[in-house]
This record gives structure tokens, sequence and C-alpha cells, in this order.
């Protein structure tokens, strides 16, 4: 049997956007840290025995699995952040058009702070895209994928035209790629999709937002009243149409 599939799954967890300088044995040196492990497995390709971008690290216990998924996703790996959760939740990642276009980001952003500021919200997709130029500095603006429009509405509502690194910043749906005449994501036709696919179980049910939601707007200075940040529409959105704001799906 084949090694990914003899794992536990509730003790393992998935690791992806490896660069391809990452071996077996750094990852092993990395996961180790977390618990007592088990095993570290790397996919490779056949023939040139490179691996796929993506590992599994079994652990001796289901809490230091979660333990490892906790602490070490989004670190950064030769400059790229790293993707961790546990192995049985790689199937949920169904892009729904949930995608958020974040413009005005201080250069200072990365994408784990953007993991952590929209996390707060429901589940996210991934790890937040940041534009970066050739150097990889920051075209200061990036992307986040929501797994429900519940999460991504919630995030705009609270977020946009907030001040994040003392800048403010402009939260929106993402134009869709390849939109000719500008359409954005979360339209209609798409939440009647997600929904469907919900039903269906092609998607996971939504767990309770409530609480989170209230942490969050708490912590931006939000009440149950209404918002209290000022916004500058008109300009952020002359900045964005200067940057671009196409999502990548």
């Amino acid at each position: 049997m084949a090694p990914e599939l003899e794992r536990n799954r509730d003790t393992t967890c998935y690791i992806g956007n490896l660069d391809d300088r990452v071996t077996d044995s750094l990852m092993w040196e990395l996961m180790i840290q977390m618990g007592p492990l088990e095993k570290v497995y790397l996919p490779k390709d056949r023939i040139t025995q490179m691996h796929q971008g993506y590992a599994f690290a079994e652990y001796q216990s289901e809490t230091d699995a979660e333990y490892a998924c906790n602490i070490l996703n989004g670190i950064k790996m030769f400059g790229k952040p790293i993707r961790v959760h546990k192995a049985g939740g790689e199937t949920r990642d169904v892009d729904i058009g949930a995608n958020l276009f974040v413009g005005n980001l201080d250069p200072a952003i990365d994408e784990r702070q953007l993991y952590e500021t929209f996390g707060a919200f429901g589940g996210i997709l991934g790890m937040p895209k940041i534009t970066r130029n050739q150097s990889g500095e920051s075209k200061n603006h990036g992307f986040v994928s929501f797994d429900s429009f519940e999460a991504s509405d919630a995030a705009i509502e609270a977020l946009n035209g907030q001040y994040l690194h003392n800048r403010q910043i402009t939260v929106k749906y993402a134009l869709k790629k390849n939109s000719k005449n500008g359409e954005r994501h979360g339209t209609e036709a798409e939440r009647l999709l997600a929904a469907q696919a919900r039903r269906n179980q092609v998607l996971p049910q939504l767990h309770e937002m409530a609480g989170s939601y209230e942490v969050a707007n708490s912590r931006w200075g939000r009440s149950s009243s209404g918002v209290q940040a000022s916004t500058f529409g008109s300009v952020a959105e002359k900045g964005d149409s200067k940057r671009g704001d196409k999502s990548n799906a």
C-alpha cells in the first residue's frame, strides 16, 4: 500500500505550497519541533524525483497534529508561506467564488498577517496571496478566498475602510479572471451554486459564526449599531483601477 494511504488522518498534517528546495530531512526537522513524529512523506515525481509541492507529517497524537497546524500554518520556507492543515481537510478546498480583493496594503504586510486578520471571519481557502514584483516586493494589494459567502460578506462589512498598519485598506469582491465587463465575484449565481453544492455535501456544512464575528467586530472597534470607520470609496476605487484587482479565479 502506498505510504500516503497508510497514514492516520486524525494525526496527520498536510503541508502545501512547498518550495522546490525543501527536502525530506528539512521537513522532518521542522515538524518534529511540534511533537513526536511517526513519519514524514513527500510525494515525488517518478521520473525527476522532485517533490510535488506538498507533504504529509504523521504525529503520534492528534493533539500534536492540531498544534502543528495552528503554529506552522503560514510560516515561510525559502520565502514562501506554507499551508498546514489536517490531512482530512484538503478535499474541502472548493473555490466557490468568495474571493476578495484587499487594496492599499502597507508594504510590511505579509500573507500570514492577512491570514490572521481575515481568518477571524471564517474558513480561508489556502493562504492569502499578495501580488509581488519580480524582486519579491509587495505591490500593496492581495487576495483572500473564503469557503463561504457568509464569511466573505462579514469580512467586507467589518474591514473595508479600516486601518491596517496605519493604512486604510479597501476590501471588496475581486474581479473575475478574464472578465470583459468588469464583473466581480459574489454574484447571485455564485451564491446559488455554493448553496446547492453545500446541500449536495460537496462543501462542508457551515459552522456557527456568531462567536467569531463578535470577536472580529470587537477587535476592529465595531458595534452592533453599525460601522464606526470613515470611508474614502472614490479614492480607493481609483487606486484599485491602477493596480488591477482581478482574482485568479
